[in-house]
């Protein structure tokens, strides 16, 4: 959908929504950072590996500074010692930002069940993506990549994407 000037113009030009054109860069440029902590954070490196080529969908450079990332991976187990860290990394990070939940652990607490585990990461922050398995399989993140590049597609650039989001460290 142009501005109608491509009818003076020609084929020389091409006109976009501006939200349109920087949507489209976004999406197929996110940079991960991986906060892996136990074996989810081993399969997440099967992702980036050279059979299940993560940079086919732009996610290539995994970045391990929150202010350079804006795709933030939980693969594994988060307990609540690390749960102010997990939140301070999420905090740090620059707008847009999208968060996948990898692993049953991030997801739900997993098989840790006990007084020392966070029962799913989205009680400390917001989660865009869940990844379930144990671990998941390098299929199933990658889904979970391209479901964030649809949203990344989608959001305005003018709205603000802050989400209210209370966890239980804002309390």
């Amino acid at each position: 959908m142009g501005l109608g000037v491509e009818s003076k113009l020609g084929d020389s030009i091409v006109t976009t929504r501006l939200d349109h054109a920087v949507n489209w860069g976004r999406s197929y440029s996110l940079w991960p950072m991986a906060f892996g902590t136990a074996c989810c954070g081993i399969e997440f490196m099967a992702v980036a590996g050279a059979k299940y080529d993560v940079s086919r969908f732009g996610a290539e450079v995994v970045r391990f500074s929150p202010r350079q990332a804006d795709l933030l991976i939980v693969a594994g187990t988060i307990s609540y010692k690390q749960a102010p860290i997990l939140k301070k990394i999420y905090e740090q990070m620059c707008e847009p930002k999208w968060v996948i939940s990898m692993g049953a652990c991030a997801c739900s607490g997993g098989f840790y069940d006990n007084y020392t585990t966070v029962q799913g990461i989205d009680e400390i922050i917001p989660v865009d993506e869940y990844v379930a398995g144990c671990p998941p399989r390098p299929e199933a993140v990658l889904d979970a990549i391209m479901r964030i590049q649809e949203k990344a597609k989608t959001e305005s650039i003018i709205k603000d994407r802050v989400k209210e989001y209370k966890g239980f460290l804002d309390a």
